[in-house]
């Protein structure tokens, strides 16, 4: 048997400069290829690898091919203090949703609460990045997602909805040793990268995790081709949610364009909602915090369950991923390491050096 080949570990400056590297070459302005890639180190480091630097090369087919505008024309558009749309332009989507996350804080810190839409970028990447940027600032962040129908629809015969992520980003204590409680979900069981790994290692995919393109269930990974919702019916509930909540509030609706006998309406894109709280608002940040942080510790205070490793909180894990990666470096896998040692090749870009 085989010894699987080593993943290369990388110091995380390092990948994020090379990563800026690769996509300014690929188009984009200095700024917004170092705010692109910021979001996929993020996610690489958080242990996240489906969205972390694994994702260049597909941006950079989009950027090339034109899908993903270089030179979008961001505009903002408001009409109450506490509420804007964004229109990206077809941004990468960690430009457009960034400059919505600085907005929904700045709004948030007059108006207590804010909420900013975004309509057509193209692929948003980690939601979680997006509203664990607004706690970093102190404020609640919260995000919505809808994209392109990948995901079957209880009831539904093929695919119907978006698999629509969800994710809330809570603030602790500046001192304290919790990390922020980061929840980041999507609407789906599995991912399509686990229905793609399974083809690949040739393992079975859980039950009622998959189906085939008619919709019938199957955990064959040569049959499956989309995830079916979490929870059923809860999950096709929450994914058309985020298509109302997103998509048609600003405008821009996916699902009944995609349905619909308009070309356009397979067009690749998505649109998000990211809503930013001031506790300040409610009655004090700090007093906000501090019952945070008794609320976890009291949490990983309780007793284990038998067989259980511990008792964790949304994002705690990842950030304990974050924290030891950014020491050791952020292990590259060898496919993903190819890739991007080609696309360097081709662009004239050094490769960063492996951690020693």
């Amino acid at each position: 048997m085989s010894t699987p080949p080593t993943k290369i570990l990388v110091p995380a400056e390092d990948l994020r400069t090379f990563s800026a590297a690769l996509l300014e070459k690929g188009g984009l302005s200095a700024a917004h290829a170092r705010t692109t890639a910021d979001a996929f180190v993020w996610a690489a480091l958080r242990g996240v690898d489906s969205h972390g630097i694994a994702r260049i090369p597909a941006y950079l087919d989009l950027l090339d091919k034109g899908v993903a505008n270089a030179d979008a024309r961001i505009t903002l558009e408001s009409s109450t203090p506490a509420a804007a749309v964004l229109d990206a332009d077809r941004a990468p989507g960690p430009v457009a949703l960034g400059a919505a996350a600085d907005e929904a804080v700045t709004r948030a810190r007059t108006t207590g609460v804010a909420a900013v839409g975004v309509r057509r970028t193209v692929h948003t990447g980690a939601i979680g990045y997006y509203v664990s940027k607004i706690a970093e600032r102190g404020l609640v962040g919260i995000g919505f997602v809808a994209g392109m129908p990948n995901m079957g629809y209880t009831g539904v015969r093929g695919a119907a909805v978006a698999t629509s992520p969800l994710a809330i980003a809570v603030p602790t204590d500046a001192s304290s040793a919790h990390a922020p409680l980061l929840l980041d979900m999507a609407t789906a069981t599995i991912a399509l990268g686990r229905i793609r790994q399974a083809r690949a290692n040739g393992t079975p995919l859980p039950e009622g995790a998959a189906a085939t393109e008619d919709g019938t269930p199957t955990t064959d990974p040569d049959k499956a081709v989309m995830p079916l919702p979490l929870g059923g019916a809860k999950g096709s509930g929450m994914s058309l949610a985020f298509e109302l909540l997103t998509s048609v509030l600003v405008g821009a609706p996916i699902f009944a364009s995609f349905h619909s006998d308009d070309p356009a309406g397979r067009e690749h894109r998505q649109n998000a909602l990211l809503i930013a709280v001031d506790p300040a608002a409610f009655g004090g940040a700090d007093a906000f915090t501090e019952s945070v942080d008794a609320t976890l510790g009291t949490l990983k205070g309780l007793p284990a369950a038998d067989g259980a490793q511990g008792v964790f909180y949304p994002g705690e894990r990842s950030a304990a991923v974050a924290a030891a990666r950014g020491e050791k470096g952020v292990p590259v896998a060898p496919k993903v390491w190819r890739d991007l040692t080609e696309r360097a090749g081709k662009l004239g870009v050094a490769l960063p050096e492996a951690a020693g």
